[in-house]
């Protein structure tokens, strides 16, 4: 059965600027490659697939994965990723200084979606982002 967790994948319009986006908040990039053919053809499910990844890691092993398709393509859709949709809601990341990451997001091109809340435990403050492009996020700090 499953072992433990691998990564994370986010499928992305501009690979560049969310790699970007992602180190200004403490990632590094790990590898990066392009796939096509048979083989990312049987694992996505898709006929002709030609796309871009990078692997990203933060100092705890943490591992994130942007992935730009070229092919087969989608319309772009540029509405911030709402708590509620069916899916992947988000990812979550332990912080330090919640206040100052925050400023970091907005400076980076990411949103706030909430003030920096405390639960109800008063163990944690809790607040959800958007990346570069829309992508819903949580950053939690531990009191």
């Amino acid at each position: 059965m499953i072992k433990g967790f691998r990564h994370t994948g986010i499928v992305v319009h501009n690979l560049e600027k969310v790699c970007d986006f992602y180190v200004s908040l403490g990632f590094s990039i790990k590898s990066q490659a392009l796939e096509k053919g048979a083989f990312i053809d049987q694992v996505t499910g898709l006929k002709n697939v030609n796309l871009k990844w990078i692997k990203m890691n933060l100092p705890d092993g943490t591992l994130l994965e942007l992935l730009k398709y070229d092919s087969p393509k989608l319309p772009l859709i540029k509405e911030k990723q709402i708590a509620n949709k069916y899916g992947v809601s988000h990812m979550a990341f332990t912080v330090n200084k919640i206040n100052d990451f925050c400023k970091e997001v907005v400076n980076s091109g990411g949103s706030i979606v909430n003030i920096p809340a405390l639960t109800n435990n008063k163990k944690f403050k809790v607040v959800y982002c958007h990346d570069v492009e829309g992508n819903l996020f949580e950053a939690v700090e531990i009191i």
